[in-house]
């Protein structure tokens, strides 16, 4: 069974980080190049980082500067830091093989 876990979001005041990790099953990681999306109420999903297997990485305009995709194979684990927070990054975030699977996703709240 392919699973993909969140976790590492809360409340953070603006300016502030976090950082969001995904386990995932082995059976996808390890083939799969895995990304980090969004959706804050009101919007559309939207990516905000991908990383392939050979950790070539992509990020949005957006987060450009401020967050970093990183996957750790030793334990099929990706992870997204987020630094220099803003309120406009509050979203439902969520993990990606950026395919068929979907993770429930993590609530990120950046707000004084």
């Amino acid at each position: 069974q392919v699973q993909l876990v969140e976790s590492g979001g809360g409340l953070v005041q603006p300016g502030g980080s976090l950082r969001l990790s995904c386990a995932a099953s082995r059976r996808i990681f390890s083939i799969s190049t895995m990304g980090w999306f969004r959706q804050a109420p009101g919007k559309q999903r939207e990516l905000v980082a991908s990383i392939t297997t050979n950790g070539r990485t992509n990020y949005a305009d957006s987060v450009k500067g401020r967050f970093t995709i990183s996957r750790a194979n030793t334990n099929n684990t990706v992870y997204l830091q987020m630094n220099s927070l803003k309120p406009e990054d509050t979203a439902l975030y969520y993990c990606t093989n950026m395919a068929k699977y979907w993770g429930q996703g993590t609530q990120v709240t950046v707000s004084s």
